[in-house]
């Protein structure tokens, strides 16, 4: 049986597909139209997809979508009733789209693929639920979703057991902490959907100053229900999120690319500091309703990997797990594994133990890429490859790292990943100013030995897709400064001997040469781009940046010869 599970419209369009139970492939459509958190309907992550498979589009059994769309209109509707004449720009801009392609999903898929089959829509916080408990190597846990907005569910708090997934409470919109965390998000200056991570970083620089304010904005209960005051925002009035209220309560908002002030720093520590509160008391409310130890979190809120955190360090539960796409591109395969699993009564065969389900590239296509760059190379036996991969980052050199398959979700987990030092603080200036071109204070996550993981970090679970945010151990503070953020945390990610490898190797080699088993790690891409996806475009981005060295599979290049 094949089910291939779609999300789209929104953002982070994502495909994938599952046979007979088992993920087979998954690819976030920005990944091939490079255009960052597209919302495009994904042809090419499909077309992708059903390759990988190995299967034509009249093998395909059911088509899961990530949503109830009519349901979803309905909301969006009446919202804009209720708000005009202030939300007449909004109904301009959406409904056409909606009548185009969001309600006619069957004839998009007859359109764009000939697809007759049956497609099933799946409420978004049940495919959400679903993203993270099915695939999780939990038999029964505790499930909490938190984002922006589903059809109206925005904070649902259930429970997993075998193949059933029951959803008991929930919060609808317009009271979300995922709006609530993009509008202070646009307020200081980042955009909504992609620059909630800034805003956690800018967090650790501030200070909890404005708690009083948030308290006017939010009012949160002892059991995690909270509720908005609809004063402070502008949803569907005009193109801002928040209101001239809130400008009032909290001062004039920064301006995008001007300089950051210790109110900025303040506004953000507090905002954030009010999310983990919210989150913890959730977390708690479920462990006592629920009494597993167990908990799987999904929904774009739990990107968050410092909350994610201070739920494992302040609640009771044992074991956490994550989905690498735990936003809405995540929720395709939530969508997917809902209709086998749940609607189909499947057994439950598969556990998410890594995210390397995108597209890799044969030696002959990264060398057709490298000759049409008119670039020297040379090609390497594996072993001998690790070598001077390790040498150039021990001599303070960065390198694009592109291996196997590209990674599912927003972080690079080692098969898209620029590398560097951990051992000298001047390479995240190094990496902020010359390559990524990004805020001065975003931090650069590590990758470590999953066996070694506890002698550099106060690890409470296993963190393989980077969503974790743990102390560093004291002693290894200034022995990696550069993965070392302001807060004394790092967003650690474990790497495991079975699920990658190479990447497993050539940590290892670099702990033989060092005696440290951590390497910076952080995404292939120039800002404002997605992941790269394919030689082509690393080598664009190595060539348009001051990157030193690339590795393409085992192929090497590097602009100066001297180390």
């Amino acid at each position: 049986m094949n089910i291939l599970g779609l999300s789209c419209y929104y953002h982070d369009s994502a495909a994938c597909i599952i046979c007979d139970g088992v993920l087979v492939a998954a690819a976030q459509e920005e990944r091939f139209n490079r255009i960052k958190n597209s919302s495009d309907f994904p042809i090419n992550a499909i077309n992708f997809c059903v390759q990988q498979a190995g299967i034509s589009f009249d093998q395909i059994d059911y088509v899961a979508f990530y949503e109830k769309p009519f349901l979803k209109f309905s909301r969006v509707i009446l919202d804009i009733v209720s708000k005009f004449p202030f939300s007449y720009g909004s109904f301009i801009r959406n409904t056409p789209q909606w009548l185009q392609d969001r309600l006619i999903l069957p004839g998009v898929l007859k359109r764009e693929f000939a697809y007759k089959g049956d497609v099933l829509f799946i409420p978004h916080h049940h495919a959400h639920a679903a993203s993270t408990f099915f695939v999780s190597p939990f038999d029964e846990a505790a499930i909490l979703i938190n984002d922006g907005v589903g059809e109206y569910s925005t904070s649902s708090i259930g429970f997993g057991s075998g193949k059933n997934i029951d959803l008991q409470k929930q919060i609808n919109y317009p009271d979300s902490l995922g709006l609530l965390y993009s509008a202070i998000t646009t307020f200081l200056g980042f955009n909504a959907n992609s620059g909630e991570g800034t805003t956690m970083a800018l967090a650790s620089f501030g200070q909890v100053n404005y708690l009083e304010q948030f308290k006017k904005i939010i009012n949160i209960a002892p059991d995690g229900s909270y509720t908005l005051n609809q004063k402070y925002f502008s949803l569907n009035k005009r193109k801002r999120m928040y209101s001239k209220d809130l400008i009032t309560l909290l001062g004039a908002p920064r301006k995008f690319d001007t300089d950051y002030d210790q109110r900025h720093k303040d506004i953000a520590a507090t905002l954030q500091f009010v999310i983990e509160d919210c989150l913890i008391k959730q977390s708690k409310y479920a462990y006592n309703t629920f009494g597993s130890e167990n908990l799987c979190l999904a929904g774009g809120v739990f990107l968050n990997c410092v909350a994610n955190q201070k739920i494992l360090e302040q609640t009771k539960f044992k074991k956490i797990f994550i989905q690498p796409g735990a936003g809405d591109a995540g929720a395709s395969i939530g969508a997917a594994f809902f209709t086998y699993n749940s609607i189909l009564g499947n057994e439950r065969k598969f556990v998410m133990n890594h995210a390397y389900f995108g597209p890799e590239s044969t030696d002959k296509e990264i060398e057709i890429a490298l000759n049409a760059k008119s670039l020297k190379f040379n090609k390497y036996e594996e072993q001998t490859l690790l070598e001077i991969v390790t040498e150039r980052i021990i001599a303070k050199k960065t390198v694009g790292w592109f291996q196997g398959r590209l990674e599912f979700g927003p972080r690079a987990l080692g098969n898209r990943s620029i590398l560097a030092s951990a051992q000298d603080s001047v390479m995240t200036e190094i990496l902020n100013s010359r390559i990524k071109h990004r805020e001065w204070f975003r931090p650069f996550a590590p990758i470590v030995k999953k066996e070694k993981a506890n002698d550099y970090f106060k690890m409470l679970a296993d963190s393989p897709f980077m969503l974790l945010a743990p102390k560093v151990i004291e002693k290894m503070k200034t022995i990696i400064p550069a993965v070392t953020h302001i807060d004394g945390t790092a967003r650690t990610q474990t790497v495991d001997k079975e699920t990658n490898p190479l990447l497993w190797k050539l940590l290892d080699v670099h702990e033989k040469k060092t005696g440290i088993s951590v390497i910076i790690n952080t995404s292939f891409n120039l800002k404002a781009e997605p992941i790269v996806c394919k030689p082509a475009e690393a080598i664009i981005d190595y060539l348009n940046s001051e990157m030193d060295c690339l590795a393409l599979g085992n192929y090497f290049i590097e602009k100066h010869d001297e180390i």
